[in-house]
């Protein structure tokens, strides 16, 4: 259980270790020193850009030039309606 014990520590500290060497703070994890707010008076940050601006949706066209317009569905007549089922029931029969 120790060794469990001391085995987790070392996993605590290489965690921590690497996760200040990712997140940049070198100085930290190479001396052990801690950044205090009032020792960045010789440092300032670079100002971040304003971030471009969010593109506009764009506007579909009512009809485009190239695309022939779309010709208006055919009414379905009912006797094509009855030979579909007739033949439908046909085959319900012949299956059946």
């Amino acid at each position: 259980m120790l060794e469990i014990g001391i085995f987790c520590v070392i996993l605590l500290a290489a965690g921590y270790w690497a996760t200040m060497f990712i997140m940049g703070r070198r100085d930290d994890v190479i001396h052990g020193k801690f950044v205090h707010s009032e020792d960045e008076g010789e440092f300032t940050p670079a100002a971040r850009p304003a971030p471009p601006p969010f593109p506009k949706r764009p506007v579909k066209a009512a009809q485009t030039a190239g695309q022939p317009p779309v010709p208006a569905s055919k009414p379905v007549n009912s006797e094509a309606l009855q030979s579909l089922l007739a033949a439908i029931q046909q085959d319900l029969k012949s299956v059946a």
